[in-house]
Order: structure tokens, then sequence, then C-alpha cells
């Protein structure tokens, strides 16, 4: 529950004391009860009423009965383990059970404006401390929602608990008196034998809909809800020892011990994995189902001149999964596939030999990145490793070449002009761009294999619409991501694609050193990281200094997609001067900011280098120029925001340090140190920091500098973030669908979920023998399945 404000007098009233004034539900309301809740999708007006209906849907958006009964409680107590009224710590939100000891009033001064007001105070007790409760009334009269309140009484209290006078207290705390609770009861004995077993849930609450409101009208469901169809087949609960859906529903929220909610949650979790892995399921079907044009590997072709002009030799996972593309491609239905793998583990060469098939058979390819950085850096590294077969028409070119345009917001108006045009006519087989690729005047002779590159980066409709122009709408289509996924991810949000993985990586790669420099308790440490520095640019190498902030704008000038982790942005304050931080642990300040930390290391611990900048709101054309200057030497150390994040591949950059390294996420950490160590140098990343140790924040970062292993480092990044992060609620524009089910913990089930849903659907494909499946699948996840259709 959130911060609780002054009651609305006559709804308390009306609530504590129902009687001829209170507000009663109209005729119909209550003649449609009596037929019964016979429907998930009946609108919770017909069960509550339109004003509860209407704050629900406004405080939690539960429109429907399904909705009501899917806000599972987040916990359960009983009457005996409710808040000790002993151990209440100022600014806590709490429930307390107490008795009532005495209520008095007392009359404040006149003020202007005002008038005549009064306050009142309530002292409970639970026999082992005292509480007050205040209240403040514009008379000079006791408020008519106190009124039934009254000494003996025991109820439920909530509040957030302040202090006045050394003494704590609760402000306008809400109120709930138990029913049947006898006056001046022994709350250590009678009560606690009369009430001490009743198991109470506590639902996700807030100050406009407390707790036990929710319970209220949940109640009002489960006792008029008429039987219904279980969604999960008969066999399958039979298999898995599971309990029907009624029964699971009555006790997840009606509890009668702990086995009974055990019973409860294996069931619905089992609802939520089987439903969500069926969806899944059916577009894989109906994906295999629909036509495409293959686009078989062709003998002699461009793709065949590219790997006899290697000069390296592809690992056995680059050759195994390059295979499974080339025989995706020449299939006559569209190929969905993710290729995942560690940070420099040779995905673009694998796409770059995906297109190039495409291309030898008469179709082209576009590339998507989110930032011009990586679109440029694509770009680049293509046209370096075509050579002449990217040369289309132009002198010294193969006579197999194609072109390769870029399209960016950036581009000159010339060079957009040619790019469109080659791109409308086929000339360009591939097309390289960020967000430009999406406007309606880039046109495509024949596009036959879409990639995009980090595509967690991208929105549903951005990733549609490169989609449609395709002449079919059925292009190919091939996801790439350095960001390692959880099989149980990759099971959930990508269910509806196939998985290639690479774990190698390829031959001369060398490990990356990485430590935590702690900053605050050990300021030499940082000394010694530029001093580290140093050496490695006197050695020919180059470095990176990673900073959180631009430091040109408000607070929120960023190039991060992942602001770090909830409250873990105080620590100490920072003094630069020398490079070395110093200040008090728990002052709140500014990230670092690239211009601040680049003046700083240019003035003091790396005068003398070359130092370049680069961030996100430079000029595009300058962010080209810095990029072309590090790659080829000219710069020594650059200091950057994370736009350098990913794709960025100078092999001559062997160190990184990254400023206020907790501040990251560990996946975006794990890919910013695989920045460096691209060549045959060891690379080094050090991690400075002022998290206290012990704390999470420096406990993540011990765990990025323990491992190199990016699957790993995943599980820890999900076991630290919101189911709902994950499966990108956000972009599906509503909550996640997963309740109760969580990705890691349930490995198992979401395994065992998936083949019984592949069975199911394969002897089934339209559910036509599974109804309440059917429509079980539509409620649960509504417009998710939509957003799953388009990933």
């Amino acid at each position: 529950m959130g911060q609780v404000q002054e009651p609305d007098q006559a709804a308390v009233e009306a609530y504590l004391m129902p009687g001829p004034g209170a507000n009663r539900p109209s005729l119909s309301w209550a003649a449609s009860m009596l037929a019964g809740v016979t429907s998930l999708r009946e609108p919770l007006t017909v069960s509550q009423g339109p004003r509860t209906a209407d704050k629900l849907a406004e405080v939690f958006g539960l429109h429907t009965v399904g909705d009501l009964l899917r806000h599972y409680p987040r916990r359960y107590y009983t009457r005996g383990e409710l808040t000790d009224l002993s151990s209440l710590r100022e600014g806590d939100h709490v429930t307390v059970l107490a008795r009532i000891v005495s209520i008095a009033d007392h009359p404040l001064p006149s003020t202007p404006g005002k008038g005549r007001r009064s306050r009142t105070e309530v002292i409970v007790t639970d026999e082992r401390a005292k509480l007050v409760l205040t209240f403040f009334s514009n008379s000079r009269t006791r408020p008519p929602y106190l009124r039934p309140l009254a000494p003996g009484m025991i109820g439920m209290f909530a509040g957030t608990v302040s202090s006045f006078r050394g003494r704590r207290q609760l402000v306008h705390p809400e109120c709930e008196l138990l029913p049947g609770a006898p006056p001046n009861a022994d709350l250590t004995n009678e009560l606690a034998a009369e009430f001490a077993t009743e198991v109470i849930p506590v639902y996700p609450a807030s100050a406009k809909f407390q707790s036990w409101r929710i319970a209220k009208a949940v109640g009002t469901v489960l006792d008029s809800l008429n039987v219904m169809p279980d969604p999960l087949p008969g066999e399958l609960r039979e298999r898995h020892g599971l309990i029907g859906w009624s029964e699971a529903i009555r006790a997840i929220h009606r509890p009668l011990d702990e086995a009974d909610r055990t019973r409860a949650r294996d069931r619905l979790k089992w609802d939520e994995a089987f439903m969500l892995q069926a969806a899944l399921a059916q577009r894989r079907l109906a994906a295999a189902a629909l036509p495409a044009m293959p686009r078989p590997h062709v003998d002699g072709g461009i793709a065949g001149e590219f790997d006899a002009r290697l000069p390296f030799t592809l690992t056995k996972g680059q050759v195994a999964v390059g295979e499974t593309i080339a025989a995706d491609l020449a299939c006559a239905y569209p190929m969905h596939r993710l290729l995942q793998g560690e940070v420099g583990s040779g995905k673009t060469v694998i796409a770059i030999r995906a297109m190039l098939q495409v291309v030898d058979a008469g179709g082209q390819a576009a590339l998507l990145a989110p930032t011009e950085v990586l679109a440029q850096q694509h770009y680049r590294s293509i046209c370096d490793m075509l050579g002449p077969l990217a040369q289309r028409g132009q002198l010294g070119g193969s006579s197999r070449a194609t072109g390769v345009v870029l399209l960016t917001g950036s581009v000159s108006a010339a060079a957009r002009r040619s790019a469109l045009a080659d791109a409308f006519t086929g000339d360009a087989g591939i097309v390289i761009g960020t967000h430009a690729l999406l406007e309606e005047q880039v046109q495509f002779a024949d596009l036959g294999l879409v990639v995009i590159d980090e595509q967690h980066r991208f929105g549903v409709e951005q990733r549609d619409a490169l989609r449609a122009k395709a002449a079919d709408n059925r292009p190919h289509v091939l996801v790439m991501t350095a960001t390692p996924i959880p099989r149980t991810v990759a099971m959930t949000v990508y269910g509806d694609l196939e998985t290639s993985t690479l774990t190698e990586l390829p031959a001369g790669r060398s490990a990356i050193a990485t430590h935590v420099v702690p900053a605050a308790d050990k300021p030499r440490y940082l000394e010694r990281a530029w001093e580290r520095v140093r050496e490695e640019v006197s050695r020919g190498q180059q470095a990176y200094v990673v900073c959180p902030r631009i430091g040109d704008g408000p607070d929120t000038d960023t190039d991060t997609d992942e602001a770090g982790y909830p409250g873990e942005d105080e620590f100490a304050d920072v003094d630069m001067t020398g490079g070395v931080p110093r200040g008090v642990v728990g002052t709140r300040r500014q990230p670092l900011s690239v211009l601040d930390v680049a003046a700083t290391l240019d003035a003091g611990p790396l005068a003398g280098l070359r130092l370049g900048i680069l961030h996100g709101r430079l000029h595009p054309e300058e962010k080209d120029r810095v990029m072309r200057d590090f790659a080829a030497g000219d710069i020594d150390v650059l200091v950057a925001t994370t736009v350098i994040e990913v794709g960025v591949d100078v092999p001559n950059a062997t160190a990184m340090v990254i400023m206020d390294a907790e501040r990251f996420g560990v996946s975006q950490l794990h890919q910013l140190r695989g920045r460096v160590g691209r060549g045959t140098a060891a690379g080094l990343c050090l991690l400075v920091s002022e998290a206290p140790p012990a704390t999470p924040a420096r406990e993540r970062l011990d765990a990025v500098a323990a491992t190199l292993d990016g699957f790993q480092l995943s599980r820890l990044d999900l076991e630290q973030r919101r189911e709902g992060d994950v499966l990108g609620a956000a972009q599906a524009g509503r909550r996640s669908s997963l309740r109760l089910l969580r990705l890691l913990p349930d490995e198992d089930l979401i395994r065992q979920a998936r083949e019984d849903a592949t069975a199911v659907v394969a002897a089934d494909p339209d559910l036509a023998g599974h109804p309440a499946l059917r429509a079980g699948i539509d409620d649960l996840l509504g417009v998710h399945a939509d957003y799953l259709d388009k990933t």
C-alpha cells in the first residue's frame, strides 16, 4: 500500500458503518448478481458496481473478473504475524492488529481561512507497545467516520509510521474493525485462539485502494463464481498432479494453509507457462505454413567467393550455425531465427554469409542497427571484408560484386538519393541503416532477408515495418544479440523463433582481465588505474574510459538504455582532482560525465595523451570522424558514453576504465568490456565504483569481474530484474502477463510446458477441441499475444 491520505469521510463511514446512508447498489445490479459470475470476461461493473469497478480500473488497470482474479496476493499473514508495534520504524508502511485503548479530542487554535479545527488521538496497543493514531478535522467535533471506533474494539490499522514529540504515530491511517472480535478480548489468548489461524491475503495495493478492499472485491466474485471450464487438458492435469482451476483460484485467494497455497501456485504457474507456450507453438506452426521465396545456396556465387577471401578459418560453431541458416533460407517458408553469442564470437560474419546467399539467389538483404555509430561500423566492416565484392559497377570491382549502401539520418542528400535509388532498383544487394530504413520512401526491389542487430532495442512496430517492405511481407528474418539470453527467456520471449548460439571465440582472441577498483575505500587504486592506461598507451595500444552521463544537460543526459538498478545511486560525493574521487558515503551526486571526466583526465592523470570524446549528442559527422580517428590510432584514449557498447571493433584497444560502474547493469558491463581484447594483445577492464563492500551493487561488480561467461552473467542479470522488464511488457503496452511464473526458478516447468504445449498444438493447431484453452490464451495474454506474433 502507498502513502495513506486523509480518507473521504462519507466513504469511510459507509465502509465502517453500513446503514441507510450508505451507497447501495441498484436493483438491476443486485439482480445480476443472483445469476452468479459466468465468465472471466464479465466486466467488473456487474459484480462490483460502477464506483468500485471504475476505481479498480483507474488504480490497477483491472477491467474484468479474470483481471481481478489474476490480481494475486503478494504475501499472506496470519493474525499473529501482523506487525509488532514495538518493532515499528519511522517511514515504514505497516498494517497492525491492535486494540483501542482510548480516544481523545484536542481542539486546535483557529487559523485564518481554516476556521475551527481539532485533532483526534486514538491510542492502540498490542499488549507489548502502544501507538498513536492521529486524525485531523475541520470542526470541533469528532469526524463521523471515527464514530464506530470505541475503546476495547479490535481492528487492523494501516499507514506510514512517523513521530511527533517522541511518540510513534500513524496519521489518518486506514481502519478495519474485525467482525466478531469481542470488546476487550485478550489479544494474546482469546483473540489468538479465535483469529490466529485465519490467513489474511495481502494484495498489491495503493493509498487509493487498500488491500482489504481488494480482498472484499475478490471475495464478492469468489462467492458468486460459477463452475468454469478448466483450460488445461484433463490428461495433462492428471499426469502432473495438478488441482482444478476453480479450486486453485479459491486457494490462491483463500488458502486454508501453506500446503493449500502451494498447490494453487503450482497449478496457476502451469496455466501461465502452458498457455504462453501454446500460443508460441501456434505461431511457429502458422509461420511454417506461410509461403516465402526460397533463397538456396548458389554454387560459384558471391557467397563462395567471400568464403575464399576470408583471412581466417571459421570456428566449428560458425560453420554449424551457418549451415543451419543456409538450410533455413532454402525453405519455402520464412526463416525466423535468433542468433545469440558471446561478445566477439563472430556473429557478423555469419550474417554476411546469409545476406550474400540471398543476393546470389536474386534478392536483397537489409541490416537494421539501433545507432548510427553501430550502423556506420557495420557499413565499414562489411565493405572492408567484402573488398571488391562490394564494389558493383566500380573500377576494380569483382564481376560478381553487389552494392552496399548506408542509410542513416545523417547521410548527405546526394548520398541518400543514391542509396534510395540503388535499393529500389536492386543494384544494392545489402542495405545497412538505422531507423531511417523504416521511412516510407525506402523501397526495395526484392527484399529477401531482414537482419536485425541488437533487436531488443527495437519496438514491435519498427521490426514489423521493415518486414512489411518485402513484396509478399514474408522475408526471412535473422535477429542477432550479443547479450546472452538464458534458455528460459529464449523459450518465452523468443519462443516463436528458432535459436542458434555461438559459444566459441575466434582463434587469436585474448582473454580479458577484469578488476573492481574501490575508489572510495582505496583511492590509490584509482591512481594505479590511470597509470595502467598510460602503460598500455606507451606500448602502442589504446583505451576507453566509459561514463554514464554526457555532462552538457540535465541529470538524465545519458546514452544508456539501462540507468542501473533502483536505489543504487547514493554513493560518495566525488572530487576528481588528480583523478582520485573522495567523499562521504551516503551523499547523493550526479553520475560522472564524459565532459567533466575528459577535462580532468586531460589536465591531470592522462595529461599529454591524445584524448577524444564520443557521445550521442555529437553531430553524426563528428561521431563518425572520432570513430575513424580512434580506429586509425590517432586517438589514444576515447572518453565515451555507452554509445560504444555494441559493434565497435578496434583490435588495438586493450584497456577500458568504466566510471561509476555500479550504475550499469550486469549484461551492459559485459557488453562494454567486450570492446577490448579483440586483437592478439590481452584485454584489461577496470570497474571503478564507490559502492560499499557487501552491498548488492558491489556484489554485482564482483560477479562480473569473476567470470567472462556471458550466459552465467545473464542469469544473474535476470535474477535482479522484474519479469516484466525481461518480457518486454513496455513494448507490448501493458503489464507482464506472468504473475506467478519466474523464468529461472521455474526453468524445468517451462521446459515441460513447452513440450506438452507443442504436442497439443501439433495435434490440434486451432485448438478446436480445447475451447477453454483457446479462450484462456486470449484472456491471459490479451494484447501480449499480438506482441508475440510480431516478435
